[in-house]
């Protein structure tokens, strides 16, 4: 198991970015990542590799996101006015684009690629202390083992 805590993920609208570029006398989208995302993933491998992990995990994997948006200092006021559901009103990314961008910036470094994602559990957390984070679980799924022919035997 690898439990691992990242920086806060970039949006997904800074991850990747789409330019019309001029082939062949016409104009096509080209999408690629951006500067902002390689500095991301070049971060997220520095810590990989800090945490001890040499080589990504190969073939089947679980992983568990919580993520931790930024606490707002007024986060005292708006939890005497709202209760327990002040953390709805703080800003934060969605999860399913945090998954994206986390995902990519895993790949070839925790995880092989994330075909190999089998299981893949995301929650958002109160905003804490501790700052805008990532904690993130990798356990790895063994492939089931294939039974054979139980019927043919018995014959």
């Amino acid at each position: 198991m690898i439990r691992l805590t990242l920086p806060y993920p970039i949006s997904a609208n800074r991850y990747w970015a789409t330019r019309c570029i001029f082939v062949k006398d016409k104009w096509m989208p080209s999408t690629y990542v951006t500067s902002d995302a390689k500095e991301f993933k070049e971060q997220v491998g520095w810590l990989c590799r800090a945490a001890g992990i040499r080589a990504p995990l190969a073939g089947r994997v679980a992983i568990a996101v919580q993520l931790y948006p930024h606490r707002p200092q007024d986060f005292k006021t708006r939890q005497r006015k709202l209760g327990a559901t002040w953390d709805d009103t703080v800003q934060c990314l969605d999860i399913d684009n945090a998954n994206k961008v986390l995902l990519d910036a895993l790949k070839g470094v925790a995880i092989e690629d994330d075909k190999w994602v089998r299981r893949l559990q995301s929650e958002r957390m109160e905003p804490d202390e501790h700052g805008a984070r990532v904690v993130l679980t990798i356990e790895p799924i063994a492939a089931p083992a294939v039974q054979g022919d139980l019927l043919g035997a018995v014959a």
